[in-house]
């Protein structure tokens, strides 16, 4: 199943991401450095380097909202 939330990303957003290079894997939990109209900047936070998508390529995401984890 296809499905993109849209929901406008910012910088310091976590999301739960799935793209298309890793469409097969399980959803990966990622922190948004930057968001622009065309591209997003996301880190792992795994230790590994943070990586630069174009939004075409988020398949899906869901973002993370604390007003909602706190009810």
């Amino acid at each position: 199943m296809n499905m993109m939330l849209m929901q406008e990303l910012t910088a310091g957003d976590v999301i739960e991401v799935k793209t298309a290079a890793n469409v097969d894997d399980d959803m990966m939990t990622v922190l948004v450095l930057l968001a622009t109209d065309e591209f997003v900047i996301l880190d792992p936070c795994n230790d590994s380097t943070p990586f630069v998508l174009k939004n075409g390529e988020l398949i899906e995401f869901r973002k993370f909202d604390a007003a909602l984890a706190s009810a």
